[in-house]
């Protein structure tokens, strides 16, 4: 071991955090590299320092970086390396949780939706197929951590062993499995695991020999407690303090009162604990990358904003939950804390009015050539992980009308007739049939069945599902003969493509393209809202901010500057349901 790394070596000595030989407290904060834009992360890491923290932690979102098997990405907004070297330039240490799963409502729990090709795939066990999965990720991603472990000079502390294990299985061999591929990889810092604070969560979340951190949000003493059931020595470290929470569409934008949040890190480090906060600073689900949670069988889609009420906001702000933290560690730090950079500027607000429309049926040259099956294809079966499934067939429908079914359905769909809208339908829905009438000339009806992924299943015993459409029924005879299009909102090059017109598309053919563009005099932060929209995606300057819907609670989409240009700007909506006439450019974020 060099002297560099020697000085910066975490370890566990009687019990305590030894750091470089001395007694030490890590104070971290959540930050992920993929929520950001590249140009901010400097920006954001200098903001968690001033708030006192003297490390971070990202997790490492392996679908990010392999969404094609075999494809494997670490540079631009993946480069792992470089932001884990900027920390360090920093002055920061830095915890690495590099999967294979991580939640994080993150889609899929950051594991690749190509996993779901396989059959019988056992998710997170000792499954052979998924273990050769996970094998070559860790091919990929331990050569781009090992040298910036400490041991090797850089500024990696800590590596994390799976994550919260224990309130997903009980499969101890694969999570030993995990621990010796880091170790005969050359992972040689502190490993460790981490899981919520319920007495079995712990029990088979947890490896011997390897540091056992605790999750929790609040009564820091009874999760203390169960942590040392299984780890009696110490140290104690709540490895994800959830100091905010998400949101998902349709609920309550997430608030944590500040003094509550204050005092609750107060009783973490007075009792002599290390945190990391979740989330220091949450960013963005920037494309189509978020998550879904359920709950009673409902889909609770994530939002786009992953601001998480956390104390660095999503678009940079210090919030007054950052001061009370601030003025909390101050008091355990040690040393004088560096100021925080200012708030990037904002652009003024204007509204500027979409001129051009084209509907998605008019567009479908522009993606995948269909592919022909009895039944319709999965996305997964498509090679695709997010955005939409189009799916046309024909059938006669019987002059007493019946109703058109559809099985399977994951997880919104917009469908048609001979190419006019009948209806909607939504997993969450109870009922997701739909009226059909017979054609009078007695010719076979036309569908097009538009199906929307909103976001994989990123926690629990339900993750592992297959997106898009099983089958289609009249009443209770199977429609066979299908086309299935992949339709792959984030291909870079979408945009450009698009041919619009000046005629306002009719609602009723169902999605429409729209386009518009801002001019502005110099690049800064701005949020975008839809007022009189419906649900869709939004693209700036060719780059999918995500998702918006007009249920809430989210209401501007976060627009950072590196993606905006002196002079005209170019803005395109993909409308599902009820289109507007305007887009809003704010000053301030509305999160709802």
């Amino acid at each position: 071991m060099t002297d560099a790394a020697g000085a910066r070596h975490l370890e566990v000595r009687d019990g305590a955090f030894s750091r470089g030989g001395e007694s030490h407290r890590v104070i971290s904060g959540a930050i992920h590299y993929f929520r950001i834009h590249p140009d901010l992360w400097e920006d954001r890491l200098r903001r968690l320092a001033a708030m006192g923290l003297n490390t971070i932690e990202t997790y490492v979102a392996w679908n990010f970086h392999e969404r094609v098997r075999g494809e494997i990405d670490f540079t631009g907004p993946r480069d792992l390396a470089q932001f884990v070297t900027l920390a360090g330039d920093l002055g920061l240490d830095v915890i690495v949780r590099p999967g294979p799963y991580i939640c994080a409502e993150w889609d899929f729990g950051g594991l690749p939706s190509w996993l779901m090709t396989e059959p019988d795939i056992a998710l997170r066990t000792s499954d052979p197929v998924f273990l050769a999965a996970v094998d070559a990720w860790f091919d990929a991603v331990v050569p781009v951590i090992q040298p910036l472990l400490t041991t090797a000079g850089g500024p990696v502390v800590a590596v994390q062993v799976e994550n919260e294990y224990g309130s997903y299985g009980d499969d101890a061999a694969y999570l030993e499995h995990c621990r010796k591929g880091l170790l005969d990889r050359g992972v040689d810092v502190l490993l460790f695991t981490s899981d919520g604070p319920g007495p079995d969560w712990l029990d088979n979340g947890t490896i011997p020999g390897v540091l056992a951190t605790v999750n929790f949000g609040s009564r820091t003493d009874e999760a203390f407690t169960e942590l040392r059931k299984v780890q009696p020595a110490g140290p104690d470290m709540v490895m994800e303090y959830w100091n905010g929470w998400f949101d998902h569409w349709g609920e309550p934008h997430h608030v944590r009162d500040v003094d509550d949040a204050a005092g609750v890190l107060e009783d973490v480090l007075r009792a002599g604990g290390s945190v990391n906060f979740y989330m220091a600073h949450g960013g963005t689900n920037f494309g189509l990358w978020s998550g879904c949670n359920v709950e009673d069988g409902k889909l609770q889609p994530t939002v786009t904003s992953y601001d998480y009420d956390a104390a660095v906001g999503e678009a940079g702000e210090l919030t007054p939950k950052f001061h009370a933290f601030r003025e909390v560690i101050s008091r355990y730090a040690g040393s004088e804390l560096p100021e925080a950079p200012p708030l990037p500027p904002r652009l003024a607000p204007q509204a500027v009015e979409v001129d051009g429309w084209v509907a998605l049926l008019d567009t479908l040259d522009l993606f995948d050539k269909p592919v022909a099956g009895a039944v319709p294809k999965s996305m997964e079966a498509l090679g695709q992980d997010h955005g939409l499934v189009h799916y046309r067939g024909s059938a006669l429908v019987p002059l007493d009308g019946r109703t058109l079914e559809l099985d399977g359905l994951a997880d919104r769909a917009t469908v048609l007739v001979d190419g006019a809208l009948l209806g909607r339908v939504d997993r969450n829905g109870e009922s997701h049939s739909l009226p059909l009438t017979a054609r009078p000339d007695g010719a076979r009806t036309t569908f097009d069945v538009i199906v929307e992924n909103q976001g994989r299943i990123n926690f629990g015993a339900a993750i592992g599902e297959r997106k898009g459409l099983q089958g289609v029924r009249i009443a209770h005879r199977n429609v066979h003969g299908w086309e299935s299009t992949a339709i792959r909102l984030d291909d870079p090059s979408l945009t450009d493509r698009l041919d619009f017109g000046d005629a306002v598309v009719d609602a009723a053919r169902g999605p429409v393209f729209a386009k518009g563009a801002i001019d502005i005099d110099a690049p800064a932060d701005g949020f975008l809202a839809l007022p009189g929209w419906g649900k869709g995606f939004l693209w700036l300057n060719g780059t999918l901010l995500g998702r918006y819907w007009g249920i809430g609670p989210q209401v501007t989409l976060y627009a950072p500057a590196p993606l905006w240009r002196s002079g005209s700007n170019d803005l395109i909506i993909l409308e599902m349901e009820q289109p507007g006439t305007e887009v809003e450019l704010r000053g301030e974020p509305d999160l709802g």
